[in-house]
């Protein structure tokens, strides 16, 4: 990749971060205004902390993008509650997956019903986010991950791409949605720079049954994230150049999965662009 598609890819970022304890202070302490954050949700601990950290950081001025989970909606009354809380704090923009909660906590199993339900209620979001998975999802084919895509396009504004650790893999996924004219923006998904140490730390805060789950669908990210010098995102982008920059790709921007380091993303993307710069 050439440094100046670098340097622009470095400069769209979005930081997702988890609603813990100290995620707020960690935000206001260490990221710009103009990065925007994105609050995950948890099947455990439900959409509260992450509309409460939303509201908070909304109100610090931040872009915010909290994700609304299909399967942690407990029905239609409360998809209208969580629009107007979002709405009165002055958040635009949602990010809307199935989610991992099993069972559901109510009558949504997938994101394309809370998609559509959201047009009814008059479109209250200028922003929708929907998943893609370069690699395969532990559930679902991969072609009936791409035809989802395909289903809930024309209820989205753009699509935030899971995790992938393979510059090949994820040139032929963008491709593939590409060619099946999929033409939604993508926000790919890349691991920050993870600390070994912190990252084993962080899957225990997050508790036992989490963590589990987590491990048991993504085994294969813990391995390389946790390996020591396993992974560095800067070789990774280095060697997705191509998928990435091409006209084609429609390439947004960066969605950096922080794992809660965000001291040390924000640290490594300054770092990454000084060196750009010089």
């Amino acid at each position: 990749m050439d440094r100046d598609h670098f340097q622009a890819l470095l400069s769209r970022v979005r930081y997702e971060v988890l609603p813990a304890k100290a995620t707020e202070d960690k935000v206001l302490a260490h990221v710009p205004r103009d990065v925007v954050v994105t609050v995950t949700a948890s099947p455990v601990k439900g959409l509260e902390p992450t509309l409460d950290l939303a509201t908070r950081l909304a109100a610090h001025g931040y872009r915010v993008v909290p994700h609304v989970p299909a399967r942690l909606l407990r029905d239609d009354a409360h998809l209208k509650d969580v629009t107007g809380r979002l709405r009165a704090a002055g958040v635009d923009d949602v990010f809307v997956p199935a989610g991992d909660a099993d069972p559901p906590a109510g009558v949504y199993e997938g994101a394309l019903p809370v998609l559509r339900r959201l047009e009814e209620l008059g479109a209250p979001f200028a922003e929708v986010g929907i998943t893609g998975y370069p690699e395969s999802h532990p559930l679902l084919h991969d072609d009936l991950t791409i035809q989802a895509m395909w289903d809930k396009r024309a209820h989205a504004t753009y699509i935030v791409s899971n995790l992938c650790f393979d510059a090949r893999v994820l040139g032929e996924w963008i491709g593939r949605i590409r060619r099946r004219h999929i033409t939604l923006p993508v926000h790919v998904g890349v691991a920050g720079p993870v600390q070994r140490a912190k990252l084993l730390t962080m899957a225990a805060k997050i508790g036992v049954g989490e963590s589990t789950r987590f491990l048991t669908r993504h085994a294969s990210w813990f391995v390389r994230l946790a390996a020591p010098g396993g992974y560095a995102p800067e070789r990774l982008l280095a060697r997705s150049g191509a998928a990435l920059t091409a006209p084609s790709a429609k390439v947004a921007g960066l969605h950096l999965f922080t794992f809660n380091q965000i001291a040390e993303t924000e640290r490594w993307r300054r770092a990454a662009l000084e060196r750009l710069a010089g």
